[in-house]
Parts: C-alpha cells; structure tokens; sequence
C-alpha cells in the first residue's frame, strides 16, 4: 500500500520523529518538525532535552538556507515566549518559511495560540488541527501536567486471566512473558517516575530501574509508606541508579525521616491522617516537576488510586494462566460500588497481542463522567 503524500503524510512524519524521544523531554512535551520545499524533506528534528534546542530549530538548521518559502510542520504549535530557548515562532519567521502546518495549539498558558498568531500577523499561512488527535494522544501526560500541576498516572498490572496478580503463595515470577516484561520496561523509559506501594517494596525488594537490551533512562523511584517500614538496606536505596521519593504523612517518626535522607532519599508529607493522602501526593509530585508516573502497586494501592479516581489511564497485560485460590492477590483490592451502572468504565480500549499475553489499554472514566 502505499501512503498518499499530503499535510497528513508529513505530520505523521513529524510524529513518528516525536514519538522516538518520548521520555527524553522531562515536563516538557514532545515534538516533531519536518521541513518540505518542492516536494522534497529539507529538515527533519525533534526536541530531545529539557531546556535544549526545540524541534523547529533542529529541523531549520538541518535546513539552512532552503528554508526559505518552505512549509513546515510541526506537532505542536511553536513557542512564542523566552523560557529556556528562545521563541520558535521567531525563528521560522526569520527564515522566511511560507508556511505552517500544526497539529495542534499548545496547552501551556505561556503559548496557548499566541505561537499561532505571531506567525501570522509576519505573513505566514498557518494551517492547525493536521492529525490533531493523534498529537493530543502523543502528548497526554504534558497536558494533564501543565494544565493541572499534576502527573498523568498510567496504571500498569500484570495478571492471569481470572485476574491473580500472583499465586496464593505469593509467587509472581513471572506472571506474563518476555515480551511483555520488555514492554514494561519501555513504558519505564517513557515515564518519569515509577510508584509502589511499601507493601510491593517490602515483598519484592525490587530495583524499579529500567533494564532493557540496551542503555535506558530511569525513572524517579516513588513508594508510598505510610509509616516508613522500608528499611535503608533496601535495594531500591542502595543503587544509586535514580532518585528516590518517599511520600508518608506528617506523622512520620522525625527519626526515620532523617536516616531515610542521610541515605540520599527525598521524603514528601503527604496529608496529616495516618495514611498518605494520595491526592495530596500527586499534588506533591507535581511541585517536584514529576510530571508522568507509571503505576506498578499492588491490589490496595491500585485500589486507592482508582477510588479516588487518580488514575488517567490503564495498561493491563493478561497472561492465558489461570492461577486460583480465594486467597491469592488481586489487581485491584478496594471497597467498590454497589450498583454495576456506577462501575469504572474503561473507554477509548484497544487490544493487542504481546508475544503470548495481551494488554489491553484505555482510559477510566468514573462514575459521573463521561466518556472521551
């Protein structure tokens, strides 16, 4: 088959190119340029780094000279403020560009159109919305985070088929396959951090790194620990590998508090109850400029973070095992609704088959919402 080149065939391009740095950005979103004259890619670029050169300026210098009369295209819409680097809006209108082409207006308060508007008030064509869906999809976590403060948290379980996330044991190695391990790991890269619960630390002992077949980036480690029951001999404290956050309450033992940071650990209060208050926490994450987390908890954290509707999207692998037993830990452990109507709807699914598992993908819409 082959792809009809147009506005479409180039954005798709420029998000493909967006796509390949996603998780490199920090808070910042990410974004893709691709720059075409006479039928021929001049500039091709991507924004690679928090506070380094926008994807606009990489695919124009790619470009050089040739830019001039060109269109460009570009993911989101360019920036029109000094913050770390200069406005992207000036720069193309310095190269003489004759057209832009945006997937969609940046969210942020500091741009939001005024990117859009300088450029055409300077005489050149502008032309939003070119796969504007997909562009919104591709940066979700930066929108939720810069429009709200708070991190957009994608829910990750593994479980069997009757819904065990390990045996009656507690045995859980390895509940899905190679292949879906690995996809794990990818989504680790991508986000910044990576929240437990004190329960999973305390059974599993895990690094929450990202081991991949090559070198990866690792998020921050967050475990919620309501009275600071893990111990400095952890694994998780001992690496070095990332930073590490402990969110408790302010009842925290003051002397817990200080061996946790003489071992390099960040504590954040979160609420005055005796539990964490989870959203309180987010909030917390948010001022930390933790803007993505991916959620590995077990049955009760999971739980918590669904009741108190938290969780903004859901990725759930399902291995063909079928475990049993009353007593093995499930996805979610939480009090529920009484009625099926008022049930956590998961909207937008999709499906696909990783190795011998399946996830299944999709976005919670909770009773009282509606869906996207």
């Amino acid at each position: 088959m082959i792809d009809i080149i147009n506005d479409e065939y180039y954005m798709r391009l420029a998000l493909d190119v967006a796509t390949k740095a996603k998780g490199q950005t920090g808070i910042n979103p990410v974004v893709g340029c691709v720059i075409v004259k006479a039928g021929r890619i001049i500039g091709i670029g991507t924004h690679l780094r928090r506070g380094g050169a926008h994807a606009e300026v990489h695919a124009l210098e790619m470009a050089g000279e040739e830019a001039r009369g060109a269109t460009v295209y570009v993911t989101l819409e360019p920036c029109s403020h000094h913050g770390m680097t200069p406005p992207c809006s000036e720069r193309i209108i310095a190269a003489r560009a004759a057209k832009v082409v945006v997937a969609m207006e940046d969210p942020n308060p500091k741009v939001a159109g005024r990117g859009i508007a300088r450029l055409r008030e300077s005489g050149v064509e502008v032309k939003v919305g070119v796969l504007g869906a997909e562009a919104r999809k591709l940066n979700e976590a930066f929108i939720k985070y810069i429009t709200t403060g708070r991190p957009f948290v994608t829910l990750k379980t593994a479980s069997t088929l009757d819904g065990k996330i390990a045996a009656k044991s507690g045995d859980s190695q390895w509940v899905t396959g190679p292949k879906a391990r690995e996809m794990v790991h990818t989504l680790r890269h991508q986000h910044e951090g990576i929240m437990v619960g004190v329960g999973t630390a305390l059974a599993d002992d895990p690094l929450l790194t990202t081991r991949l077949s090559v070198p990866a980036l690792h998020p921050v480690r967050i475990v919620v620990d309501s009275s600071l029951r893990l111990p400095v001999t952890a694994r998780l404290l001992q690496d070095g590998a990332t930073r590490t956050y402990i969110l408790t309450t302010e009842r925290a033992d003051p002397a817990k508090i200080k061996t946790l940071e003489a071992a390099g650990v960040k504590v954040v209060a979160s609420g005055a109850g005796k539990h964490v208050d989870l959203r309180i926490a987010m909030q917390r994450l948010g001022q930390l400029e933790v803007g993505s987390i991916l959620l590995e908890g077990g049955g009760r954290l999971n739980g918590a973070m669904l009741e108190a509707a938290l969780i903004d999207k859901v990725m759930l692998f399902y291995a063909p095992k079928i475990i049993g037993g009353a007593a093995a830990p499930v996805s979610f452990a939480l009090n529920g609704w009484d009625r099926m109507a008022d049930a956590v709807q998961i909207g937008q699914m999709e499906v696909e088959v990783v190795g011998e598992d399946i996830c299944l993908t999709g976005y919670p819409v909770y009773p009282g919402q509606t869906k996207r």
